[in-house]
């Protein structure tokens, strides 16, 4: 008789779950509710049984460069360098926005970059990479979702255009992906994504994940690549099939990524990138990974000086953190990490899905 009701007790817990897991996730449902008010049975059972985007799978981190790479921001004033630790000074390295690749750390006090060069180890801070990453899709991206951008925790909205409430029992975090159950606009017109019951987060807090139309040019059966400057993302494609979506970080005001449709004419695993020199913009970076060329010298690419991913940040280029660049790129290439081609003519779509211009404070 005990061991009868233990069978019961066990089939009552789990009855709920074997529920949810039948139920075809369909967003749609909640789309009426678009008010802050009641929502219907089927939405919350929809909301329950997906609190988070289904169909979706976070790549591996790219290790080997994240653990083998040291990577070290110097400047902005002129560093610097030394033929030998400890030696005397040979030359140096412009102010700018400069950061270096230490290939030996041994001596106390200095750092040998990988140009062979010294520099003395209290004029450089060492630099984290972000650990995000972008996810492989496998429902062909049918319904849209988003990743939260906002750099602090806030807590969601009671109804669509409202203050931050902690009746609504939920808060956001950056980088977290989140469903998009209903969407409704306020009185400035801003979007509104309810992505739990009844909690609500202005589109400026996200930078959503969708499909975009094939653009002419590109065959049926390519690989291809579309970037949205409006949402700050990337997707890969496999003909009209979305495979994998990330955040990016395209150009600042002043230098917008250009849109259009181009080819990726060349691509580096690795390679070092500088511009403006003597200018107040002025850059030098080494040992940029996973570089691939697509506008002239404006390309996809690694990035490890700044974690600010679904907001404007670049000269031009597409920033990627480090372990999304070597997906695409390995991706582009079949799964060859470390091949070096001239004719890989992947085509990248650059498009902006509305009128972009918001930026964050920071590197």
């Amino acid at each position: 008789m005990r061991r009868l009701l233990l069978l019961l007790l066990v089939l009552l817990v789990l009855a709920p779950a074997a529920s949810a897991q039948t139920l075809e996730f369909d967003p749609t449902v909640c789309a009426e509710y678009d008010d802050g008010g009641e929502l219907g049975a089927d939405c919350l059972a929809m909301i329950e049984a997906y609190p988070r985007p289904p169909h979706v799978e976070a790549i591996d981190l790219d290790a080997y460069t994240l653990d083998t790479y040291s990577f070290w921001r110097i400047g902005p004033d002129a560093t610097p360098t030394y033929a030998a630790a400890g030696g005397e000074a040979n030359g140096e390295i412009p102010a700018g926005f400069n950061f270096v690749r230490a290939i030996d750390l041994s001596v106390e006090g200095w750092m040998q970059i990988e140009d062979g060069r010294w520099i003395d180890r209290d004029l450089a801070r060492w630099t984290q990479p972000s650990y995000f990453t972008g996810v492989t899709i496998d429902d062909g991206l049918e319904y849209p979702f988003a990743w939260v951008l906002d750099l602090s925790r806030i807590y969601t909205s009671e109804y669509p255009g409202g203050p931050y409430s902690t009746a609504t029992n939920r808060w956001i975090d950056r980088y977290e992906r989140v469903n998009i159950f209903s969407v409704a606009y306020d009185d400035e017109g801003w979007r509104w994504y309810m992505i739990g019951p009844n909690q609500w987060v202005e589109q400026r807090f996200v930078a959503k994940a969708q499909r975009t139309e094939r653009p002419e040019g590109v065959a049926e059966d390519a690989k291809w690549i579309a970037v949205d400057l409006y949402e700050q993302t990337l997707v890969a494609y496999e003909g009209d099939t979305p495979v994998f979506a990330t955040l990016v970080s395209t150009g600042l005001e002043g230098f917008e990524t250009n849109e259009g449709l181009f080819d990726v004419w060349a691509s580096l695993p690795a390679d070092a990138m500088a511009g403006a020199t003597g200018a107040p913009s002025a850059y030098a970076l080494q040992s940029v990974p996973w570089v691939m060329y697509f506008d002239n010298s404006i390309s996809l690419h690694g990035t490890y000086w700044h974690d600010l991913f679904g907001y404007r940040q670049s000269h031009g280029c597409v920033n990627l953190t480090v372990s999304d660049a070597r997906w695409v790129f390995t991706w582009m290439h079949g799964g060859s990490d470390w091949e070096v081609t001239r004719d890989a003519s992947v085509p990248v779509y650059v498009y902006s899905s509305g009128e972009y211009g918001v930026t964050a404070t920071g590197l």
